[in-house]
C-alpha cells in the first residue's frame, strides 16, 4: 500500500472519512465495554514536539498503546532538531526506525518537507496554519450527538486560526456551512486556509448574525501560542466576541458548543456555556483518542472489514 500522510483535512474524501468514523464508533465502543484490541502490537509511533501539548499528546500515546503499540516522545529541544539538524535528514533516520510519526510544530512547510522524505504515513498533530485531527473529532462528535452534518451551519466565533482553516476546509468535504465572525483585521485569509472558494463560508461583522439559526458554535482562545505578544492587544479587539449565553440563544435550540482547549473561561467564551447542557467539549476531547485510533490504524493496516453499513454523512 502506497504512504498516505494526514496533513491538510482535505487530504481524504467524504468516502474515507465515512469509514474512518464507522470504525471510530466501533473502537470506541470495544474501549468503554473493556474489550482488548491491539492490531498495532508491533508498530511504533513517534511524536515529534516542537509545541507544547496536552491533550495531543495524551490523546495520541494513549490510543497508541490501547492498539498495542509503543509510543516515543521527542522535545525538538532535547535532540539534535534543536540544534539546527535539517528537516530532512531527520526525516530520513527516524522513519527507518518507526512505523508512523505525528508532528506537532509551527509552520506547515515543516511537515510537507518531513512528509516528503518520510517513509512512512505522517500525521499534523498541529501546525500554524491546519489543526486536522481537532476537526477530524469535532466533526465525529457532532455526527454521534446530531446525525449527518451536511448542510448544517457552523458558526466560528474569533479568531481566523488553524482551527478556523480547517472548519472551513472540512465544510467543503463535508458540504456544510462555516459562518465566522472575527475582529476586524483578524478576517480569513483563504490562500493560507486552501480552500478552493468561498461557496461554503460567509463572513459576518456582527458574531450575533454568524450564529444566527447556527447548529454548533465553537471557539478558540484568543492568543495563540506564539502569539503571546499579542495578548494585551487581542484582548481589546476580540472582547465583543466571546461566546455567551445571548449568543447561544440566537442559534438553533439544540445547537452544540465546542472548544478544541485549553479554554479560558470569560474570555473567549463565557463560564456558563462552556460548562452548560449544551457544551460537549469533553465528549469532543475525548474522542481526540478515537478518532485518531481510527486514523492510524487505516493509515496503517488500510481498511479493515467490519459489520454495519457506514453512517450516513
Amino acid at each position: 500500500m502506497a504512504v498516505r500522510h494526514y496533513l491538510q483535512f482535505k487530504d481524504f474524501s467524504c468516502e474515507e472519512y465515512e469509514y474512518l468514523f464507522e470504525r471510530t464508533r466501533w473502537i470506541k465502543d470495544m474501549f468503554k465495554r473493556y474489550v482488548p484490541y491491539r492490531p498495532l502490537h508491533d508498530r511504533t509511533l513517534a511524536m515529534v514536539f516542537e509545541k507544547h501539548s496536552t491533550r495531543t499528546r495524551v490523546s495520541f500515546e494513549a490510543g497508541m498503546h490501547q492498539l498495542g503499540g509503543t509510543v516515543i516522545t521527542l522535545m525538538t529541544r532535547d535532540t539534535q532538531m534543536g540544534r539546527g539538524e535539517a528537516i530532512e535528514d531527520v526525516a530520513r533516520v527516524i522513519t527507518r526506525m518507526v512505523d508512523i510519526v505525528m508532528i506537532r510544530t509551527f509552520e506547515q512547510a515543516i511537515i510537507e518537507r518531513f512528509a516528503e522524505y518520510s517513509r512512512v504515513p505522517v500525521i499534523n498533530g498541529l501546525t500554524n496554519e491546519y489543526h486536522p485531527c481537532q476537526i477530524l473529532g469535532d466533526i465525529y462528535t457532532f455526527v454521534e450527538q446530531r446525525g449527518s452534518i451536511v448542510g448544517k451551519t457552523v458558526a466560528w466565533i474569533g479568531d481566523s486560526n488553524n482551527v478556523c482553516n480547517t472548519w472551513l476546509q472540512a465544510g467543503e468535504v463535508f458540504d456544510f456551512n462555516v459562518h465566522v465572525s472575527t475582529p476586524p483585521g483578524y478576517e480569513v485569509e483563504p490562500e493560507r486556509a486552501g480552500l478552493y472558494g468561498t461557496d461554503h463560508y460567509e463572513e459576518f461583522a456582527d458574531p450575533m448574525e454568524a450564529v444566527k439559526d447556527a447548529d454548533l458554535i465553537t471557539t478558540d482562545v484568543w492568543t495563540s501560542m506564539g502569539m503571546e505578544a499579542e495578548d494585551a492587544e487581542r484582548r481589546h479587539d476580540f472582547e465583543n466576541w466571546r461566546v455567551d449565553i445571548d449568543m447561544m440563544r440566537a442559534a438553533r435550540k439544540d445547537a452544540l458548543f465546542m472548544h478544541c482547549l485549553p479554554a479560558h473561561r470569560g474570555e473567549e467564551v463565557a463560564a456558563e456555556v462552556i460548562d452548560g447542557p449544551q457544551s460537549v467539549v469533553w465528549d469532543e476531547a475525548e474522542n481526540r483518542m478515537h478518532t485518531q485510533k481510527a486514523l492510524m490504524e487505516y493509515l496503517l493496516l488500510g481498511r479493515i472489514k467490519t459489520q454495519g453499513e457506514l453512517w450516513s454523512t
